[in-house]
This record gives structure tokens, C-alpha cells and sequence, in this order.
């Protein structure tokens, strides 16, 4: 019998390059009472996990003007913010690309 039938877990492609993002809406950004929002910055309030990528998502409203540094922002959120008076900067990710291939010219990539 195949592998694949003996241990149906290992079924499926699981993607080693995926990004995940920590979701940060803007009414967690406005109970925050900041001037200036950055990922270390929320993981010290407890809003968001030690070397997460942050996007900010539009839920809730901005009452003023806030400086946000975050790695993603969706349309809606960018839009809120700028209307608010505020400025969006987005962060650079991490280097996610393919690592060197191991051993030589015959070897299985």
C-alpha cells in the first residue's frame, strides 16, 4: 500500500513561503490613545505577538491624525487613516526567498 494511503496527513501541499499577518483593526489602533503606531509597539501593549507581520484592517474609525508603520493595510484602512489626517508608511518583510540548493549539478532540486 502507497504512503500517501497509509498516513493521509502528508496528503495536500502546504506552502513553505506563506506569509501570515497578525489582523490589527483601526479600532484597537484608536483605543490605543498613540500618536505613533509601529509592531513593537503594539507587542508591548500585549495587541500583537513578538516578530508578527502586522496588517492593518478597516473595522472601527479614526478620530485623529495617527502615524501607522505596519507591514500590509487594507484600501479601507489606508483610506480611514489618510482622511484622518494620518500617514501610512509600510514595512519591508522579511527575506522569504528560496534557500541555496544543497550539493551539485546531479543532485535532486
Amino acid at each position: 500500500m502507497p504512503l500517501a494511503r497509509r498516513v493521509p496527513k502528508l496528503r495536500g501541499f502546504k506552502n513553505p513561503f506563506r506569509m501570515e499577518y497578525q489582523a490589527i483593526n483601526l479600532d484597537v489602533i484608536e483605543a490605543t490613545g498613540l500618536d505613533e503606531i509601529t509592531p513593537e509597539v503594539l507587542h508591548e501593549h500585549g495587541l500583537l505577538h513578538k516578530g508578527a507581520l502586522a496588517k492593518v484592517l478597516g473595522r472601527g474609525e479614526l478620530n485623529r491624525a495617527v502615524t501607522v508603520k505596519a507591514h500590509g493595510f487594507s484600501e479601507s484602512a489606508k483610506a480611514a487613516i489618510e482622511a484622518a489626517g494620518g500617514s501610512v508608511e509600510v514595512l519591508p518583510k522579511p527575506f522569504t526567498g528560496r534557500p541555496p540548493a544543497k550539493g551539485n549539478a546531479l543532485t535532486n532540486r
